[in-house]
């Protein structure tokens, strides 16, 4: 059968977007390995996946290039966002969209995107984490070198990690062994982070399932959570990343926002097996 998908991005981190509403698209997993592939597919960081829902607007479902489901993409559902309104699919300025991680609420601001994002997590057991409590500044020793973690969940669950020079910090070897690291009972994203000054950050991202990524929606939101955890930015960050910056607000310990943008790269139509 051939399926329609639409290539999206949002600050290089890339994604294939299905409209499967009334559509029986077979073993998803399968399907986000092959078209993820960046050599023999389209290529992309993660499948999303656009249904209908009894809950809400509509539901979405991500699936990384591993093929593993994931709970929740912040990059990834200002792109949705974007599709369902360039399409005329809904009229609402604010949109109720399912995920595995609860109701997201993506919102127009101008020519960008702002979501809510809901409250972090930080209690280990919600992260989840193999320990108890808050998890900050937590020694993970990793081949032989000790790094000091913070851990937030944002409906997924992300390690932060403070360098001195994450320009030149070896992410894409350090990423996957904290990723897999048996603390961590699902896995985890992993944001490596440079703090600038009280309003901004720099940020490079291991993303669990997809490997090393231009930019990460949750990370950006579990950093800026992390670093106002530990006094060293405001209620209010600028996070830098690799193709340009997300706003990431925490006021008083509420919700968080992430505001930035979204892209459509182009349409096509491709065959998979029934």
């Amino acid at each position: 059968m051939a399926i329609e998908f639409t290539k999206m991005h949002g600050l290089g981190n890339d994604f294939i977007v299905i409209d499967s509403r009334g559509i029986a698209l077979p073993d998803l997993p399968g399907l986000s390995k092959k078209l993820c592939n960046r050599r023999f597919g389209v290529g992309a960081d993660q499948l999303l996946v656009l249904l209908e829902s009894d809950s809400a607007d509509f539901r979405m479902r991500i699936f990384n290039q591993d093929g593993g489901e994931v709970e929740m993409c912040g990059n990834g559902i200002r792109c949705l966002a974007k599709y369902i309104w360039d399409r005329g699919l809904s009229g609402r300025e604010t949109l109720d969209i399912e995920t595995l991680a609860g109701i997201i609420k993506p919102e127009k601001s101008g020519e960008l995107i702002r979501v809510d994002m809901g409250a972090p997590a930080l209690e280990a057991k919600d992260i989840p984490v193999n320990l108890k409590g808050r998890v900050t500044d937590y020694p993970l020793e990793v081949d032989g070198r000790v790094f000091d973690i913070t851990c937030v969940s944002m409906g997924n669950p992300h390690a932060v990690i403070f360098v001195d020079n994450v320009s030149e910090f070896p992410v894409s070897y350090y990423g996957p062994l904290i990723e897999s690291h048996p603390l961590f009972p699902k896995r985890t994203n992993v944001e490596f982070i440079e703090v600038l000054n009280p309003d901004e950050i720099r940020m490079r991202v291991w993303e669990r399932g997809a490997g090393m990524t231009m930019a990460c929606g949750t990370g950006a939101s579990a950093s800026a959570v992390a670093s106002n955890l530990k006094g060293l930015t405001r209620e209010k960050v600028k996070v830098l990343l690799e193709a340009g910056e997300l706003f990431i607000e925490w006021p008083a310990g509420g919700h968080v926002y992430m505001t930035g943008p979204a892209e459509e790269v182009f349409e096509g139509r491709i065959e998979i097996e029934n």
